[in-house]
């Protein structure tokens, strides 16, 4: 690129995009890189699971309109109500699995898990929340495991500005490589590297 105008109109606007990235990612790729350590090390890293169990019984109403609900879809919108407001637990309109003693319904989050059942017979209500930890929390957020379908769209942006980033980058290392000798090789290094690895040791 001979025109020093263009040049400089290209230099201008890959800059702006480049630091524009840098900032939409930072935080993520902080955050990706932290837990792709704790991950390789998972096995390393232990935490003690905290379970936090809570009881309820349904009213006798209730537990007719639970019955009512013919075994198919979420749990009535008064049954979901009534747990939220006197189990401390809030169920969206998951599916829950509706058998023939019991409905059960599976509650996984981040870092964690948990379920809620309700016996049909009685209106007996029972709660099991197992928290992992912090570490485990971070871990879940960086595979997107449980966390939500905004989570997910997240994580889908977050791709797109690294690939902004990275795109932009690579044209900018393009543009100063004639002042910059070493800049190639480096990059040669950097693909060449995970490469071999991949050759010779990942099996």
């Amino acid at each position: 690129m001979s025109d020093p105008a263009t040049r400089a109109f290209w230099l201008r606007h890959l800059h702006r995009w480049h630091w524009i990235s840098a900032g939409l990612c930072l935080l993520g790729m902080l955050l990706f890189a932290i837990t792709g350590i704790t991950l390789n090390h998972a096995g390393s890293i232990e935490a003690a699971a905290q379970v936090t169990t809570r009881t309820g019984q349904l009213p006798a109403a209730l537990l007719e309109t639970l019955s009512a609900a013919g075994n198919v879809g979420p749990l009535p919108e008064q049954v979901r109500s009534w747990i939220a407001a006197n189990v401390g637990v809030a169920i969206d309109d998951r599916k829950p699995e509706w058998q023939k003693t019991e409905v059960y319904v599976s509650l996984p989050r981040p870092g964690g898990d948990a379920w809620l059942t309700i016996d049909r017979a009685t209106g007996d209500i029972e709660y099991e929340l197992t928290d992992r930890g912090w570490i485990s929390y971070l871990n879940d957020l960086h595979k997107g495991r449980n966390a939500g379908a905004m989570w997910s769209l997240f994580i889908d942006a977050f791709a797109v500005a690294c690939l902004v980033f990275c795109i932009t980058g690579f044209i900018l290392l393009q543009f100063h490589s004639a002042r910059r000798p070493a800049t190639w090789p480096i990059v040669g290094l950097g693909v060449v590297i995970p490469i071999v690895l991949i050759l010779l040791f990942v099996h």
